[in-house]
């Protein structure tokens, strides 16, 4: 299945038709596709009407620097923070990292989008991309925030997707603008990238994005392209019988497997579930790459938002306004 992108804050004639693909399963939203509160779940409503079977509608909505939607929704703190916080109030820092979740979702699911794309569990360790989008540098630190983190999620009704697999932290390179390549062997990634994973499998998340990385002392190609961490790693040796996320394939690091059809073949065949496509202007070389391809959307109702009160049932749970209080605008990180 595909997960898309489209343009802007209302459907067009193309998306609309791209909707009837029996190989669209959902649609990513971005900033581009944010006005104000009312017009996202209006476009939400729109895109569920526009399409033959039921669609996820995702978003990445993390907090700090990567939150799509922001006027109307609450100023959600990075999650370096709760790290820093965690050094002088251990039991403060993972109450607050179950808020966080539950505010996050509970907005994101009152707007009408089913899932957002969390937790990072990444480590904290200088990574580009990640950086101050991770809660911390030592393993055991991350998995405790990673179980308290889809506790949160799960109270809201949405379902946790741990990112980016086998983790993404402990290289430099941004997969967006280059090639990454983490050298370790198997055996310290166990003990040190793999143990936050391991962690929010046992707390029941849903989902499992892969990360653009290459391990090569593990195996040659980049994660999301390999069957060796998916089928065998994380599906056989870990546990994991959840959805499988390939990253964005418009990201520089996804093109070692050659053009769009190639990318998404090799994604597929390595064990991926679903593909994202971010880009609106790579949906419909995708379309044609999916021609001929089974599809099976099942996988995707598991993700589906669960219960749905509306910003007014949200705005009149007492739990809201102090979720609020203890969180928005604030940085965790300061004393």
């Amino acid at each position: 299945m595909l997960v898309i992108g489209i343009t802007g804050h209302e459907l067009d004639a193309a998306e609309r038709e791209w909707l009837q693909h029996p190989s669209v399963g959902g649609v990513i939203l971005f900033k581009r596709n944010f006005a104000s509160r009312a017009q996202v779940a209006e476009l939400s409503r729109s895109i569920r009407e526009a399409a033959p079977r039921p669609q996820l509608l995702c978003v990445d909505q993390e907090g700090g620097r990567v939150q799509r939607f922001r006027e109307g929704y609450s100023d959600l703190p990075r999650l370096e923070g709760f790290g820093h916080l965690f050094e002088r109030d251990r039991d403060a820092a993972l109450r607050l990292a179950r808020e966080h979740a539950w505010l996050m979702a509970s907005e994101i699911r009152a707007t009408g989008v089913d899932l957002s794309f969390a937790p990072v569990v990444d480590l904290g360790r200088g990574n580009r991309a990640i950086g101050d989008r991770a809660f911390h540098a030592e393993p055991s630190v991350v998995a405790e925030f990673t179980r308290a983190y889809v506790a949160g999620m799960h109270e809201a009704g949405m379902a946790a997707t741990l990112k980016h697999f086998p983790g993404h932290g402990s290289v430099l390179e941004d997969t967006h603008f280059d090639d990454a390549v983490d050298t370790r062997p198997l055996e310290v990634l166990h003990a040190e990238d793999l143990v936050p994973f391991v962690a929010g499998i046992e707390a029941g998340a849903e989902a499992v994005m892969m990360a653009h990385v290459k391990y090569p002392a593990v195996a040659p190609e980049p994660a999301g392209y390999s069957p060796r961490w998916i089928r065998e790693i994380l599906r056989r040796e870990m546990g994991f019988r959840g959805v499988v996320f390939s990253d964005d394939i418009g990201m520089a690091a996804a093109e070692s497997a050659g053009g769009i059809k190639a990318r998404i073949d090799a994604h597929l065949d390595a064990g991926c579930d679903v593909v994202l496509v971010c880009a609106p202007a790579l949906v419909a070389d995708s379309l044609k790459a999916m021609d001929g391809r089974a599809v099976d959307g099942a996988a995707l109702a598991t993700l589906m938002g669960r219960g749905d009160t509306g910003w007014d049932g949200l705005l009149a749970d007492a739990r809201y306004d102090g979720a609020r209080a203890d969180l928005s605008g604030k940085d965790l990180g300061v004393a």
